[in-house]
C-alpha cells in the first residue's frame, strides 16, 4: 500500500486531495501548521501530523513520524491579492516563506529516500496564474512562478534516479480562502491604494465574471493524475478556466 504526504490540508484543495487519496486506498499523511481534531475523518489509513513549512524542525519531524512515503505533494501555500505598490516587503518575504522556499524545503527533505529507493514522484501545487494574468497578484504569481521555474529543472535532476517531479495549475475556485479573499469587498479596498480603486474595481469585476471556475475535487483528481503520470508530462493544469488557459498559451 503506497503513501503518500500532503502539506496544507486544514483546508481547500489539500483536504480534498486527503480525501480523495484516502478513497482511493493510499495511506495518506495529512500535515496541517496546526492540527484539528474533525477536520479529516479518523482512520487506521490517515494520520494528521504537525508541518509547517516555514519551519526547518517540523518537517524533519514530519517525515521522521511518516515513515517512507511514495509520493509528496506540495500543497501548502497563502494568498496575496493586493496592488504591488501597496505591498509591504515583510509580507512579500512572507508570501516566498511559504508559497516558494518552503516547497523547495520539504522537496529537499523527502528526497534522499526518493533517490535511495530509486523511485517517487513530487507534485508542487501552483496556480493558473503562471497560464496566464490575474489582476492584483502580482506577489502571488511570482512566487508561484518561482516554483514553476524550479520543478522543471528539478525534474530534469531526478529522472536518472527513477524519481519524478510535477506541478498542478489550480484555476480559480471560489470556495477556497483565496477566493473569498479575492471577493472581499472591505479587504480588496484595503490592498488598494485609491488611485488604483477605479480600476481594480472594474478589472476585479470582469475577473469574477468569467463562465468558468475551478472546483475542489478538480484539482484532487488532477493531483492524483499527476502522481500517476508515467509519460513524461510536467505541468497538469486543474480545472475548466485553467484548461482552457492552458491550451490558449
Amino acid at each position: 500500500m503506497k503513501t503518500v504526504l500532503i502539506t496544507g490540508t486544514s483546508s481547500g484543495y489539500g483536504r480534498e486531495t486527503a480525501l480523495y487519496f484516502h478513497e482511493q486506498g493510499w495511506n495518506v499523511i495529512a500535515t496541517m501548521r496546526t492540527p484539528r481534531a474533525g477536520v479529516l475523518p479518523e482512520s487506521d489509513r490517515l494520520r494528521v501530523v504537525e508541518l509547517d513549512v516555514t519551519k526547518p524542525e517540523t518537517i524533519t519531524g514530519a517525515l521522521r513520524a511518516a515513515g517512507p512515503v511514495d509520493a509528496l505533494v506540495n500543497n501548502a501555500g497563502i494568498p496575496s491579492i493586493g496592488v504591488f505598490e501597496a505591498t509591504p516587503m515583510a509580507r512579500v518575504r512572507e508570501v516566498f516563506e511559504t508559497n516558494t522556499f518552503g516547497v523547495m524545503a520539504t522537496t529537499q527533505a523527502v528526497l534522499p529516500q526518493f533517490r535511495e529507493r530509486g523511485s517517487g514522484v513530487v507534485v508542487n501545487v501552483t496556480s493558473s496564474v503562471v497560464l496566464g494574468h490575474m489582476p492584483l497578484t502580482a506577489v502571488y504569481k511570482a512566487s508561484k512562478a518561482a516554483v514553476e521555474g524550479f520543478t522543471a529543472s528539478l525534474a530534469l535532476e531526478l529522472e536518472p534516479f527513477g524519481v519524478r517531479a510535477k506541478t498542478v495549475e489550480p484555476g480559480a475556485c471560489l470556495t477556497t480562502n483565496f477566493g473569498e479573499t479575492a471577493l472581499d469587498g472591505p479587504s480588496l479596498e484595503e490592498a488598494v491604494p485609491e488611485p488604483y480603486l477605479a480600476w481594480a474595481e472594474k478589472t476585479m469585476g470582469e475577473f469574477m465574471n468569467q463562465d468558468l471556475f475551478t472546483k475542489e475535487s478538480d484539482v484532487a483528481e488532477t493531483v492524483w493524475r499527476a502522481v500517476h503520470d508515467m509519460t513524461g508530462q510536467l505541468r497538469f493544469p486543474a480545472g475548466p478556466d485553467a484548461v482552457r488557459l492552458a491550451q490558449a498559451k
